[in-house]
């Protein structure tokens, strides 16, 4: 899924992987990683589901920008109803109330 959130904020704005990464920090997920992020923009771009860009920058070495291909958004888009069912499906379970389990020796 990791995937379909980064062509999910690709398609919001065009962005390099530092700030990828300070994005997916500032929604709440700062357990991924650097070393999951740029691998993960290397495949998409391998795939053809992202395109990359050089830019100039003034602090240091030119930054890669990425954004979606054709093939992206439709991946996105793809990526998002498959995710709406899987959230639905375990919803549906996760909502079914459980039976306390029987306490052993009584």
């Amino acid at each position: 899924m990791l995937s379909v959130l980064l062509l999910h904020l690709l398609a919001e704005e065009e962005s390099y992987g530092y700030d990828v990464v300070r994005r997916l920090h500032d929604v709440g997920l700062t357990d991924v990683l650097d070393g999951t992020v740029y691998p993960a923009l290397a495949r998409l771009e391998r795939e053809g589901r992202i395109s990359a860009r050089l830019v100039a920058s003034t602090s240091g070495p030119a930054r890669k920008y990425y954004r979606p291909t054709a093939a992206g958004y439709a991946a996105l888009a793809e990526g998002i109803a498959q995710w709406k069912a899987l959230v639905d499906v375990v919803g549906r379970r996760l909502a079914q109330p459980l039976d306390p389990p029987s306490a052993k020796g009584s």
